[in-house]
């Protein structure tokens, strides 16, 4: 939730590339109520600042690529209270999503710079560079690469004078639960860096596969 203090101009969630590739394996550690916590740093050139941050996942759909949750962040400067926000995830599946964002201001050079980030998708660059990934069989990745989109607050107003426009690109264990993501914002200082472990806390949240409350 690295944010900066402008106007939200957030686009809505909308379906990415089709194909018939194979999804990432289903990972227990990646599920309907299962939470994280860690921090995010928000440092810019004129101070040293990391937030700290719980992420709740509400849904999940592997088939459709799709995931959701909560973000809080706790120690916001400008906020009174800690800052709730309702995200919507792309999973990187090659079927329903690519590693080409094709949306929210990014191009494919600013993918491809936050993709390299992450030491887990040195073996995918080639292909990524050719078709996005469409190719590649991710079933037996031992790691997950998303995008989560804010989409908005859910305890706070739009006047609370923090935005959302961004998003992140994350790449989630499969073998600890850890995730590490990058801010990405035109506006932001750039490669705000997202690191999350996963805790034992107590599920909760539906699953879009068997409609079933937990």
């Amino acid at each position: 939730m690295p944010v900066r203090v402008v106007e939200n101009s957030a686009p809505s969630h909308v379906s990415g590339p089709n194909s018939g590739c194979t999804s990432p394996p289903f990972c227990t550690l990646l599920s309907v109520g299962q939470a994280f916590s860690g921090t995010q740093n928000v440092s810019s050139l004129h101070k040293d600042e990391a937030w700290r941050v719980n992420v709740r996942i509400q849904g999940c759909d592997l088939d459709h690529g799709y995931l959701c949750g909560t973000m809080e962040a706790l120690n916001v400067p400008m906020a009174d209270t800690p800052v709730v926000t309702f995200w919507e995830g792309e999973i990187v599946d090659g079927k329903n999503y690519t590693f080409f964002t094709g949306k929210w201001e990014a191009s494919r050079e600013d993918d491809i710079r936050h993709w390299t980030k992450f030491p887990s998708f040195s073996p995918f660059l080639g292909q990524v560079e050719v078709d996005g990934g469409r190719s590649l069989d991710l079933s037996n990745c031992p790691y997950i690469f998303m995008r989560w989109k804010e989409q908005y607050f859910v305890n706070v107003g739009t006047d609370c004078g923090l935005t959302i426009a961004g998003f992140y690109y994350v790449c989630f264990s499969c073998t600890d639960g850890s995730i590490s993501g990058f801010y990405y914002d035109p506006n932001s200082s750039p490669f705000q860096k997202l690191e999350l472990k996963s805790t034992n806390e107590g599920r909760s949240g539906f699953s879009f596969s068997s409609y079933e409350l937990q």
